[in-house]
């Protein structure tokens, strides 16, 4: 969903061009596979298609092609630093909802457990926190 909620805003803005960006997986369970349908729903309603979107793992190459990688919860955190993480890296990983403090949470919750307003809940604090992300995109790309 961080996925699909950024790429919009990206597009929105006239910056998909200016940010490479992809979403993975600590575990490999669902790779290759589309999205969950209600997060699919949700998004849609949102009007955001991530239908196109693969679920993949993370992988060591992710840390030399990327300037940060965002964990959704204690658990990524735990994963990333136990088999993917070297010391140079590690100031590259951030919590996606270090970016949005105000609302006072830090772990985004797996929706895939509860019903459709456990997405609802995801996508709220995935758009807040892309928020601040988006703008410091376009900060960026004005010292460009």
């Amino acid at each position: 969903m961080a996925e699909g909620v950024f790429r919009h805003k990206l597009k929105v803005n006239g910056l998909e061009n200016q940010v490479k960006i992809d979403s993975a997986g600590t575990g490999g369970w669902h790779e290759g596979e589309p999205p969950d349908s209600r997060a699919v729903s949700c998004m849609k309603a949102k009007g955001i298609d991530i239908s196109d979107l693969r679920a993949r793992q993370v992988d060591t190459s992710d840390f030399t092609n990327f300037d940060r990688i965002f964990i959704m919860d204690r658990q990524n955190s735990n994963d990333i630093r136990d088999f993917y993480l070297d010391s140079d890296s590690e100031e590259k990983v951030e919590y996606l909802m270090d970016l949005a403090p105000y609302l006072k949470v830090r772990d985004v919750p797996d929706p895939y457990a509860g019903g459709p307003d456990g997405f609802e809940y995801v996508f709220d604090l995935i758009n807040a926190a892309t928020d601040t992300l988006i703008e410091q995109v376009k900060e960026s790309v004005k010292k460009k």
